[in-house]
């Protein structure tokens, strides 16, 4: 009985519609993941940090070409983002961005996250873009931290990026 109505029902265009969408499916980047393994000898292509060592603060983009950059904060990517050319990577677009929640430290979109500036809390290179899966959890770490404001992926430019590499240090 489950053959005749699996039978019926990918049948002719269902069928077709069915193979469409399992397409759409594989290639849309919900589907996407962050690379899982960090070599212990993998580099940021910014400031040259070994960022194994930091694993709470690893963020990483994925190009057009499939490979994976690692990087040591929020702030290296983002100024890796706006110009791949300059740290080796010319003819490139970035496909995917991966940072990590900073309360959770799961993964997530970079493109969706909310990000605080100017808190207390210091990154591996200093003054860092605090990542939050939700508005709320990054508002409550704003007022607990100092923060100066949440930004929205889309409203970070790269003189925001500037300024907050500007005099920064490792800790």
């Amino acid at each position: 009985m489950a053959r005749l109505i699996l039978g019926k029902f990918f049948s002719g265009k269902r069928a077709i519609i069915a193979c469409v969408v399992f397409i759409i499916l594989l290639e849309t980047p919900l589907l996407a993941q962050p690379a899982k393994e960090i070599a212990p000898k993998e580099r940021c292509p910014v400031c040259g940090m070994f960022v194994a060592k930091y694993p709470d603060w690893v963020a990483q983009i994925r190009l057009g070409n499939g490979t994976v950059k690692f990087f040591d904060g929020v702030k290296d990517l983002l100024a890796f983002s706006f110009n791949p050319a300059s740290f080796g990577a010319s003819g490139q677009t970035v496909q995917e961005i991966w940072v990590k929640d900073y309360y959770t430290l799961a993964w997530l979109d970079g493109r969706k996250a909310f990000y605080v500036i100017g808190s207390d809390v210091y990154g591996p290179m200093g003054h860092e873009f605090i990542p939050f899966t939700s508005a709320a959890a990054a508002e409550s770490f704003r007022k607990d931290h100092k923060g100066t404001r949440v930004v929205r992926f889309d409203e970070i430019t790269e003189p925001l990026v500037q300024s907050l590499r500007h005099g920064q240090k490792m800790l």
